[in-house]
């Protein structure tokens, strides 16, 4: 899966493109706040490329402004890493340097993966942004994933009431791709709600396997009969909460 590719699958109107290489010399003056995170900077990344613009005079989808947030521009960049680079940070202090939400696609070691955020005003400095919520990332399929995943990512089928609505639309659809990986089939959810509620039980179903890989390990080193014995009751009840997840999950609810 390619940067252009990803691109293509947008299906943005051409007046929004830019193709605009970034220095990166603007994310260590904007991004960085510390000496390790510009050295991070300076290592780890290989090119930024701001390839779309999204306005509302150039899509047909309204700017968004509240209290907390004036969505005016959404922007699609890329982020090519060096080999080995791990993304987590990078990403992070991407998202929060650009001052309108982003659609950041990031390549590391022929490996794509896509993130979004919402962003906010910041209550000590009105003039800055902060990030508003979690930072949703998710690796790509190499085949660029099913059908039906592909076709929720175009500007096309997004919600069009706002700009904020849009990013919403492109955070819930990453996040049924989330949902996809363990589940083996993408199902875009029929709601904000049902997006909401899918997001926080697969979140518990990871943090539930977790603690089941645990268990299993203490369970294995254990030489006390009884307390072996404990250990894989308490296993048990894990996985019966595991399988109930992912059934909910499989059905598209949670």
């Amino acid at each position: 899966m390619t940067v252009d590719e990803f691109l293509q699958m947008l299906e943005l109107p051409d007046a929004t493109r830019v193709q605009q290489r970034v220095p990166k010399k603007l994310l260590v003056e904007h991004g960085a706040a510390t000496p390790h995170d510009k050295r991070l900077i300076q290592d780890g990344i290989d090119e930024i490329t701001w390839l779309a613009s999204l306005k509302p005079h150039l899509t047909g989808v309204p700017a968004y402004e509240d209290e907390h947030r004036h969505y005016r521009e959404v922007a699609v960049l890329s982020l090519t890493l060096r080999a080995g680079t791990r993304p987590a940070r990078l990403v992070e202090l991407l998202h929060r340097a650009v001052p309108h939400p982003v659609l950041l696609a990031t390549m590391v070691d022929q490996t794509l993966s896509l993130s979004v955020a919402h962003l906010r005003k910041s209550q000590t400095e009105g003039h800055q942004t902060v990030l508003d919520g979690p930072l949703l990332s998710v690796v790509m399929p190499a085949d660029g994933g099913e059908p039906a995943f592909r076709a929720a990512l175009s500007l096309a089928v997004l919600p069009r009431s706002d700009l904020y609505a849009l990013v919403q639309g492109w955070m819930d659809t990453l996040a049924a791709l989330d949902v996809a990986q363990e589940t083996g089939s993408f199902r875009p959810s029929a709601s904000r709600e049902q997006a909401a509620a899918r997001h926080a039980a697969l979140q518990q179903l990871r943090h539930l396997s977790v603690q089941a890989a645990e268990l299993r390990a203490r369970a294995a080193k254990e030489r006390q009969i009884a307390r072996q014995v404990a250990l894989n009751d308490e296993l048990r009840e894990l996985q019966d909460q595991l399988q109930h997840l992912r059934r909910r999950l499989d059905q598209g609810v949670a």
